[in-house]
């Protein structure tokens, strides 16, 4: 096998570790967001403490956390599987306080119209808060996921066939730590830049709907 075709079975990986654990980063992001400015304590409490201890903890001690301690209390999955759930994990921290910015942005009078009218919690975020914070998070959530395809390279630290994993075998191979190096870089650019432009056009998108 080729070296450029080692560097784009890594890109493959890459992708997949940043796409399926941002999916899961929206999903429970989306779901601390909401307990976060929910009525009921107890689920703020939650939202908030977990926010909190994610922000606190180092993302490479997580991660060995879940590859080397919970298999033990038989918890088993594969170096993969354990690289995706602790990215997305760790990222749903800070997109709950990402989408939380965008619902802050709604102005109160809206809310209380609503609460006015007779509507649910539950139909005020839905049809009045959540509408208007998507448009205003766009940008901080294409950071997060131009982020999150860097923080992919975590994997490499336990083994995962990622970019910065098939870099680290290609300089063993050949010495050429350099240009090897430097072709790692130019992958991640590969994938951030149109990532970028992607989201720029989102954004853009969204303000002409404004």
């Amino acid at each position: 096998m080729s070296y450029i075709e080692r560097f784009l079975g890594g890109i493959a990986v890459s992708v997949q570790l940043t796409l399926l654990s941002f999916a899961i980063a929206i999903v429970l992001g989306l779901l601390l967001a909401i307990m976060r400015v929910s009525p009921w304590p107890p689920f703020r409490w939650f939202a908030s403490s977990y926010v909190e201890l994610m922000r606190m903890m180092p993302l490479l001690a997580l991660l060995l956390l879940f590859t080397f301690g919970l298999p033990k209390l038989g918890f088993m999955y594969s170096l993969f599987t354990s690289t995706v759930l602790v990215l997305g994990l760790y990222s749903a921290a800070w997109i709950c306080e990402v989408v939380r910015s965008g619902i802050n942005t709604v102005p109160i009078g809206q809310i209380e119209a609503a609460r006015s009218i007779g509507m649910r919690f539950d139909q005020i975020l839905g049809e009045v808060v959540l509408p208007q914070a998507v448009q205003s998070v766009i940008a901080p959530l294409g950071n997060l996921f131009i982020i999150q395809i860097k923080a992919s390279a975590i994997g490499a630290a336990i083994g995962v066939a990622d970019i910065t994993y098939t870099a680290q075998k290609i300089n063993f191979d050949t010495a050429l730590a350099v240009p090897t190096f430097l072709g790692a870089m130019a992958a991640y650019f590969l994938l951030t830049l149109p990532s970028g432009l992607f989201f720029r056009f989102l954004e853009q998108k969204m303000a002409v709907l404004r």
